[in-house]
């Protein structure tokens, strides 16, 4: 089946699709040029569109490619985490949102996948998600839809999406059902060489063999460990990362080391036999939360960061450290783009 990429960052969602066998990337839309880039390199065989998608002539996009079956996407919608029933699809800043829309309009595929926020659904007592099924519902597609845990579909993490599944005509198919697979953080990136604060290179090699399947699962058949390098951390940093024990936050330093942040889990270890919270795109760094390594006085690396997303160590992350963790931060977790996917592909048998 020939899958359509929109927002496509660098490309999460793609990946799961492809994770899931029988889907060919047809083409992918990204705004940032340099994520893009990174996405080109990981998907050589897909058409990659590094633009502004209100920019793009759909007609013309759609000769290219005439036959989509599956359009798949996480439009930002800014305008849909603001209470009250004052704002609609038709809010400016809902425009990538309608950019959705009027793909799915034109291409027609059998099927659409759109993600986002969980509050897109519950906000306003769920007047935006009902908004959202309308426009779909208007364009001939029947839609479900529901708050996802990319935990339950075997990610090491607690990344709660918004999933929207749609099929022209009447639906036939439901979101996937939680499995039992879970994986801890020990399990995920143990097998990883444990480098220190400044230590590490952007390329280099594994130094134990995995011990779990899910990072059997992550390796493949990878010989080469790519974006496993470590924040170098000031030596005010390393000394508090030091104080703090395993399985401990900020609650142990004394009180001239606490410092004050918005953030939950700042200056926490991650818990080795849990999963994680949320990877965001500021992983390097103690005081954004609990990135801080279990047992080791720094951050997580990208890599280890990739690894709790899911991605499989085969892809790799290109640019600079800020663009690396904007690319791992927004991503998808694949495993749980892969459970969709299995979803469509189970469907058409």
């Amino acid at each position: 089946m020939k899958v359509g990429d929109l927002f496509a960052g660098v490309g999460g969602m793609s990946q799961g699709f492809k994770m899931a066998g029988g889907f060919e990337i047809s083409f992918a839309v990204e705004y940032e040029k340099d994520i893009a880039d990174a996405y080109k390199k990981n998907h050589i065989n897909t058409d990659v569109y590094a633009m502004d998608i209100r920019n793009i002539d759909v007609e013309e996009l759609h000769k290219k490619h005439p036959s989509i079956d599956v359009m798949i996407g996480g439009p930002p919608c800014q305008g849909f985490s603001q209470k009250g029933k004052r704002l609609s699809i038709d809010d400016p800043r809902n425009f990538l949102f309608q950019q959705f829309v009027r793909f799915v309009k034109e291409f027609k595929p059998k099927y659409f996948v759109l993600e986002n926020v969980p509050a897109i659904i519950t906000t306003a007592n769920g007047f935006f998600k009902e908004q959202i099924i309308s426009a779909f519902n208007k364009i001939g597609y029947d839609v479900t839809c529901d708050v996802l845990c990319a935990a339950d579909f075997g990610v090491p993490q607690d990344r709660r999406r918004a999933v929207f599944i749609g099929q022209l005509g009447e639906l036939q198919i439901e979101l996937p059902k939680p499995t039992n697979k879970r994986v801890n953080i020990k399990d995920a990136i143990y097998d990883l060489p444990f480098i220190a604060s400044g230590e590490g290179e952007e390329e280099s090699s594994y130094d134990k063999k995995p011990t779990s399947e899910y990072q059997k699962l992550m390796r493949g058949n990878c010989n080469v460990l790519y974006n496993h390098k470590a924040t170098k951390h000031n030596a005010l940093a390393l000394n508090r990362l030091s104080m703090i024990p395993k399985g401990a936050g900020k609650e142990v330093l004394p009180p001239e080391e606490r410092t004050k942040s918005i953030y939950s889990g700042t200056w926490s270890r991650m818990i080795e036999d849990d999963i994680s919270v949320t990877i965001t795109t500021r992983y390097d760094t103690p005081s954004s939360g609990r990135f801080t390594h279990p047992i080791l006085d720094r951050c997580i690396t990208t890599r280890e960061a990739a690894r709790i997303q899911s991605f499989p160590d085969s892809f790799r992350f290109y640019g600079s450290k800020t663009c690396q963790m904007k690319q791992v931060g927004n991503a998808v977790p694949p495993l749980l783009a892969k459970a969709i996917a299995e979803q469509i592909k189970n469907n058409e048998i």
